[in-house]
């Protein structure tokens, strides 16, 4: 029974040691591997400054018949929609 015991901890100790060295194996490749990219792809072009747009300007007057609408269609929306 102990010489059992015994493998099965030896034998865990191992297996955590494969892993552990796997592990630190693939962060040293992934690290390589961005630094290869990194120097193998062109630069990004610079983004262009936003310029602020210029407010757009509104109409001086509205045309009656047009005004007479909208306040009809704000009536009815809310008149449909009482609470």
């Amino acid at each position: 029974m102990d010489n059992l015991m015994s493998q099965a901890v030896d034998l865990m100790i191992a297996g955590m040691g494969f892993v552990f060295a796997f592990l630190v194996i693939l962060v040293f490749a992934t690290l390589i591997m961005s630094k290869l990219i990194s120097r193998l792809t062109p630069p990004e072009p610079a983004t262009p400054v936003r310029t602020p747009r210029a407010k757009p300007s509104a109409p001086t007057s509205v045309d009656p018949d047009t005004a007479e609408a909208i306040k009809k269609a704000i009536a009815q929306f809310r008149a449909r929609h009482k609470k």
